[in-house]
């Protein structure tokens, strides 16, 4: 443990008006002339249609799309599950939950994180000489050496989880205040909290927690400043980077910061988009007057939209899920529709990529990784394989071909959290199990089993709401090729070197910088 005391004491000691006293800045092998830095930006909860580029009815999305017009669209981009912590479990390893061990989510009092025997991209990464950092929500484990700074990540700034996994005096929309509750016993209104149980949310840097409760109406503005200086340090070294942002937009809570104008007036969620498309247009902006020709970035949603809060969840686009919003329940997030996995994404790179470019490629946040390793001229780590592959050649103008097939983890709404029961198989996607999750009117789809699976075909029905007759020609012809790849991808999977991760949960490892008080407070920032 000597090594593990010696760390914290390194990366928590006080900053003392220093941002990274202790991340090595000199020269080491290659410099960033010759390897790209990497900024990978990570939307939370944000729909397909939340994009202006990619559905008209958005108007909210300027700098994004600006990006996209500047670099390469996704039109048909998937995130690795449709729920938080497996989401970006995929993207640090490039690897399903049913090989890195992480299947659903992480809570404030979890013991375990994301499994120590997997190697994340910022471990890769670091090995080979890059400054990693992460600004943003972690949710892969935050207590003793899953905290992202044992996990290949120089400097880290935010939140270890979900920001309505704890109370703010800022709560903004669909989230109570603190204080905590009084003891027990203590009155409370029987319809309407006047408190709220949950320990403060924490705002960490590096190790040390340096606002609790974090105060929201300013988040924004704080992973900009941090965004900047970090970029230009790093820059400054002539080290290349990588940077993973991982916003808490769209997520509820929906910060209650004072509406940006808008002529025709909007509503929260709309407010929040903009909100985040502010602060993605400042990371850009600080990118391109920095280091704009070796800076590649990657914009990417984790899942779709949270329908269950009504107004504070955005659009899927045309990915409605028609087939199973008729039986009842949400065909967004937490499900394997499409309104679920379908994400927005963008890909950055002047005089790389390609500008002003719409690429029908079949990728996935999976590829995340796998890319990034071959552009940072790094290797994969040996003795697993990877769902991810290598799209360079697609970034680059090179290729149009993405995943042949892919799957999609059962994520809440039916099943076994990690199972592969939905297929995609180029232009159509078979359900071996079917649910909704909860919807606006708090219904919930059934779930259904179907040994001969619903197929649907894409391209004619990107709604999902007709499945091919099943005894059709097309339906015949699809079904054992679905068959065989299902098969052979739970063979790959059982010959593999998998991990376990650590469900278990003990309340004295909830983040507290006080435990002399009731929510735990301190501020310091």
């Amino acid at each position: 443990m000597g090594w593990l005391f010696l760390k914290v004491l390194l990366v928590g000691v006080g900053f003392s008006g220093l941002l990274y006293p202790f991340v090595d800045f000199c020269i080491n092998g290659k410099t960033a002339g010759q390897r790209p830095n990497i900024v990978i930006i990570l939307a939370d909860d944000m729909g397909w249609g939340d994009l202006g580029a990619n559905w008209a009815e958005t108007k909210d999305t300027a700098n994004l799309d600006k990006m996209a017009s500047e670099g390469m669209r996704f039109v048909d981009f998937h995130a690795a599950a449709s729920t938080c912590s497996p989401s970006r479990a995929s993207l640090l390893t490039g690897r399903l939950g049913l090989r890195n061990g992480v299947t659903h989510n992480f809570e404030v009092s979890s013991l375990g994180g994301l499994p120590l025997s997997e190697s994340t991209l910022a471990e890769v990464l670091q090995q080979s000489g890059y400054v990693t950092g992460i600004i943003g929500k972690w949710h892969l484990g935050h207590h003793g050496s899953y905290h992202p700074n044992f996990r290949g990540f120089d400097y880290y700034f935010g939140i270890p989880y979900s920001h309505d996994m704890g109370c703010t005096d800022t709560p903004g929309y669909n989230h109570p205040p603190c204080p905590a509750c009084p003891p027990a016993g203590g009155p409370l209104r029987k319809h309407e909290r006047d408190c709220y149980v949950d320990v403060a949310l924490p705002l960490y840097e590096n190790l040390r927690i340096v606002e609790q409760p974090v105060n929201l109406s300013s988040l924004a503005g704080k992973y900009a400043e941090k965004v900047a200086q970090f970029i230009q340090q790093a820059s400054a070294s002539r080290r290349p980077f990588l940077l993973y942002v991982a916003l808490a937009h769209m997520h509820v809570p929906i910060s209650a910061t004072p509406l940006l104008p808008n002529p025709r007036g909007q509503r929260p969620y709309q407010a929040g988009l903009r909100e985040m498309d502010s602060l993605v247009g400042q990371i850009k902006d600080k990118v391109d007057s920095t280091a704009k020709e070796h800076t590649f970035i990657w914009f990417a949603g984790d899942n779709g939209p949270w329908a269950q809060k009504c107004e504070l969840a955005g659009s899927v686009g045309p990915f409605t899920g028609l087939w199973q919003t008729r039986q009842g329940g949400s065909s967004a997030k937490q499900t394997t529709w499409e309104g679920g996995h379908r994400v927005p994404a963008l890909a950055y790179w002047p005089g790389q990529v390609p500008a002003n470019v719409t690429s029908p490629a079949l990728l996935s946040v999976l590829d995340i990784f796998p890319t990034v390793v071959a552009l940072a001229g790094a290797s994969l780590p040996q003795g697993r394989h990877f769902d991810g592959l290598d799209a360079s050649d697609v970034l680059l103008g090179r290729s149009q071909m993405g995943h042949r097939v892919l799957f999609h983890p059962n994520s809440g709404a039916a099943g076994e959290y990690g199972a592969l029961q939905a297929v995609r198989l180029e232009r159509y996607k078979a359900f071996f199990i079917t649910g909704g999750a909860k919807a606006c009117d708090g219904s919930l789809g059934p779930e259904q089993r179907h040994d001969l699976p619903l197929i649907f075909n894409l391209e004619e029905d990107a709604a999902e709401g007709a499945p091919l007759p099943r005894g059709g020609a097309e339906y015949q012809a699809v079904l054992p090729r679905v068959r065989k790849v299902l098969t052979e991808v739970l063979q790959d999977i059982a010959d593999d070197n998998t991990s376990r991760a650590d469900y278990t949960q003990d309340p004295a490892v909830t983040p507290c910088c006080n435990p002399y008080h009731i929510a735990c407070r301190c501020q310091t920032v």
